[in-house]
């Protein structure tokens, strides 16, 4: 099946944000993220809200992404939406909207991963973010390091064992009574504070351990979650007034600091193991700034870190449009029978088990 020239519209609706953008040869030349509010009262996603918010809004955010691109729907190439993984509610709007878009136009329609278009977010804004490379994409749903020898082409070094990242992130913020989502509150409150006045564990980071124990690239961030709950009822019991607020955000800075310090150096191991000194880093969460000052100063002399910026770290539908680009020109596409899938696995993943 040959398809013709042209660019390309990305839908996602995976999870809180309903976003639409049209990519062209790699350039953004329109996008909308319309991020929901509706969830901070319930301290987190709240499935059936946001499947009904998605379904309220795509419209006019589809086609204020067509307006700002000066595309009309005929000029189109092609079509990407996420297919997975995500709130299956919130895939679905998303997915039966593409289609009904995509068919009477007769456009392909290319059913994306939604992780793997996080680390097509970086060639949006830097033509060195390609192959090989080291990723680490880090979510609220994710936390997974890989090695690329080329795209589409995925060699799992580690992945979380329990928590992801940025639900840790999310349930420690709960626990310090800050607001949802949880990241960028605790990087807030921990500029006033100080790590080390507590102290908390780095886990899985036993100098023991090689590169042929999965626990010397594998991350747990559940036992760190629990230790943050217990340090904080022994705060509360000890402190009152000023001196609670000081010890919230000293508890915050710590926080941050031991999350930072195992990503790190689970990322190190992880090029040292390679042999590649590119690294690329995606997700949520890579909207952190203390993880990527400390990953850059990691990489000096002869590394480089490619992060994407604080609008196409979080969920968007650029990266969704880049990947289906890519995918379009070899010649992919998928049928109408494409179906959402939470658990969608990761395309091209060589499980470690498999290379050893």
């Amino acid at each position: 099946m040959s398809f013709r020239g042209g660019p390309v519209l990305g839908i996602e609706s995976s999870c809180d944000e309903t976003s639409a953008a049209v990519v062209a040869d790699g350039e953004v030349l329109g996008h909308v993220i319309l991020s929901q509010d509706a969830h901070a009262l319930y301290g987190g996603v709240v499935p059936e809200i946001a499947a009904r918010q998605h379904l309220a809004h795509i419209d006019g955010v589809v086609a204020g992404a067509l307006e700002e691109a000066g595309i009309e729907p005929k000029d189109l190439r092609g079509v990407g939406v996420t297919a997975g993984p995500g709130l299956v509610g919130a895939l679905l709007v998303g997915l039966n909207w593409a289609k009904g878009f995509a068919y009477p136009l007769g456009l392909p329609i290319v059913g994306v991963h939604h992780m793997e278009a996080h680390l097509y977010a970086n060639s949006l804004e830097s033509s060195g973010a390609t192959p090989p490379f080291v990723a680490l994409l880090v979510s609220g749903g994710h936390t997974l390091l890989l090695h690329a020898p080329r795209w589409g082409e995925y060699r799992l070094l580690g992945a979380t064992r329990d928590d992801a990242v940025g639900e840790a992130f999310d349930k420690v913020a709960r626990r310090l009574g800050l607001g949802f989502p949880g990241g960028p509150q605790i990087e807030k409150l921990a500029r006033r504070g100080k790590a080390g006045r507590y102290r908390l564990p780095r886990p899985m980071l036993s100098k023991r351990d090689g590169p042929r124990d999965a626990a010397y690239f594998d991350f747990s961030f559940s036992g760190l979650k629990t230790a943050v709950s217990l340090l904080v009822a022994e705060v509360e019991a000890n402190a009152a007034g000023t001196d609670m607020e000081a010890s919230r955000a000293d508890l915050a800075a710590e926080f941050q600091e031991a999350v930072v310090d195992v990503l790190v150096a689970k990322t190190m191991r992880a090029v040292e193991h390679t042999g590649c000194r590119r690294v690329l880093l995606g997700g949520g969460v890579a909207r952190n700034g203390p993880l990527r000052e400390r990953l850059t100063e990691a990489l000096v002399p002869t590394g480089e870190l490619f992060a994407p910026s604080p609008r196409l770290s979080t969920d968007n539908a650029a990266m969704v449009a880049r990947l289906a680009e890519h995918r379009l020109t070899a010649g992919e596409a998928h049928g109408l029978d494409l179906n959402a899938d939470p658990g969608l696995s990761f395309p091209g993943l060589v499980d470690r088990e498999r290379t050893e």
